[in-house]
């Protein structure tokens, strides 16, 4: 079985990674938070790096980046070693 590296969680990228990926798929900071069970105020505080993301919240982040697998593959290549 392979390993693979999990969802890169150094801050700024992290960050970075959110804000992209909740453009990508054409959702608000608000639309984005409800649809991972997170608050507005979390999601710009991740963005913004005055937090970061809990182990639980990266999973659900890492499932919804893969959900647009081809389509951004650049953001799998970037964030996500396998």
């Amino acid at each position: 079985m392979a390993i693979k590296t999990p969802l890169v969680t150094d801050q700024p990228e992290i960050g970075k990674l959110i804000r992209e990926l909740r453009i990508e798929i054409g959702l608000t900071q608000e639309e984005f938070g409800a649809a991972l069970g997170f608050t507005y105020p979390t999601i710009s505080r991740w963005e913004n790096g005055w937090a970061k993301p809990s182990p639980l919240a990266i999973k659900k982040i890492e499932k919804q980046l893969r959900q647009i697998g081809e389509r951004r593959k650049d953001l799998l290549e970037q964030y996500l070693k396998e």
